[in-house]
């Protein structure tokens, strides 16, 4: 079975809208076995809409359509999809009845357009809406089945856990999983070549490499008859993939990076408290998303001013006077402020150029430094250059500071 899904709305091509159903359906379908193969955004149009159903037919034996089902002139999916597979549309009593039924219990007028939302193509068997007007359909013909939703996420979800989903198990004998393995400190190229070997030499599973933000990630997804043989399939390729590069494995699926570091501050027994610049307590936000932070994190300090560095870390006005802000001096010094004001075992320290103004030819747009500073331990602060605009420089300080921390967790030093 071969699926192909379309989106239906002008807002979703003019971006007023944010396309999450397509995320959500494609995840549903992989875990039904069910392969897609295109996904479609077409506007408010009929003959564009007749265009591309056509196309779609054309090559898919699924059709997952959302969207286009409400009351207005604009809603045109269910007599697009009706044309389509050559049948006419149908007033289904039990729909007429379930709107009806939907604006008396919230004392609100039903105007006559909202019949149109119980309209359906000869022969479709309808979808309930536990949240919503419109009820979805789906419709079998010739071969070809289509599975017709409305638009808003929050009906969706629903209706496909309640109805869609059983329907599709009754009909696919596969399944679909994937394990994504998350690395950090290693770029894209350099990790496809460690594991090119392995790569290559899959079909079921296939191995795959996506850039993310300052990681990659590895989904590893085989397809087979029930979930446990499709593990079965997965779990070598993750053995040996493990074996090549598990230096930079930090996580696996669902595991953030800061989650891993959480991880490590706990079992070692170790507190950390941070000291932001040029990131504006973006580090400390990524550390306290992970519940019960406050088991390691003490604190933190956003010293975007000198002389907030100056009077409540302690940088010597010496050293800001002499090497500025961003310098390898500065941020030491902060980290060790960040440590002597909380207590903390480590502190780490942010400062940088995000741009897109303030940057010199000594000083570019995206220098930054990291310190490290640690009891017992001389300081560290390291010097480093990102790209991009400014949420992405400061994004990737952050992402930088926590590999860092990762690294520094991991030495047998804090075993």
């Amino acid at each position: 079975m071969r699926a192909e899904m379309l989106s239906i709305g002008t807002e979703l091509l003019l971006g007023q809208i944010v396309d999450t159903n397509a995320s959500y359906i494609a995840q549903r379908l992989a875990e039904a076995g069910i392969p897609l193969y295109f996904k479609d955004t077409v506007g408010d149009n009929p003959a564009r809409l007749a265009q591309t159903l056509r196309l779609a037919l054309s090559r898919a034996d699924l059709l997952i359509c959302t969207g286009g089902m409400g009351p207005t002139e604009d809603d045109i999916t269910s007599a697009g999809v009706a044309e389509a597979f050559g049948v006419p549309l149908e007033l289904r009593e039990e729909a007429k009845a379930t709107l009806e039924a939907f604006f008396l219990a919230r004392g609100r007028p039903m105007t006559p357009n909202q019949f149109k939302q119980a309209m359906y193509p000869v022969g479709a068997t309808l979808i309930p809406n536990p949240t919503g007007t419109a009820q979805g359909f789906i419709l079998e013909r010739d071969g070809k089945t289509a599975i017709v939703l409305p638009g808003p996420p929050n009906e969706v979800y629903p209706m496909w856990r309640e109805t869609v989903a059983e329907y599709l198990r009754t009909r696919s004998g596969m399944t679909i999983v994937s394990r994504t393995l998350r690395f950090c400190g290693i770029g894209e190229g350099a990790l496809e070549e460690e594991l090119k070997a392995i790569i290559h030499a899959q079909d079921n599973p296939t191995v795959a490499p996506y850039a993310k933000l300052a990681e990659v990630h590895i989904r590893v997804t085989a397809r087979a008859a029930d979930e446990a043989e499709a593990w079965r399939l997965i779990d070598p390729v993750v053995a040996r993939i493990r074996e090549r590069a598990g230096q930079y494995l930090y996580g696996v699926d669902e595991e953030t990076l800061e989650e891993v570091v959480g991880r490590l501050l706990r079992a070692r027994g170790l507190t950390l408290a941070v000291a932001e610049s040029c990131t504006g307590g973006l580090l400390g936000g990524r550390l306290t998303n992970i519940p019960g932070s406050s088991d390691y994190f003490l604190g933190g300090i956003i010293s975007y001013s000198n002389a907030v560095k100056e009077a409540v870390l302690g940088v010597p006005a010496a050293t800001l006077a002499a090497h500025g802000a961003v310098s390898a001096e500065t941020a030491g010094a902060m980290a060790e402020g960040a440590r002597r004001v909380t207590g903390a075992d480590i502190g780490v320290s942010v400062t940088g150029v995000a741009g897109p103004g303030g940057g010199t030819a000594e000083k570019p747009v995206g220098l930054a430094y990291l310190g490290l500073a640690v009891a017992d331990r001389p300081t560290q602060a390291v010097r480093l250059t990102f790209w991009g605009d400014r949420p992405t420089i400061r994004a990737r300080c952050v992402q930088e500071a926590l590999v860092r921390l990762r690294t520094l967790l991991l030495e047998p030093t804090h075993e």
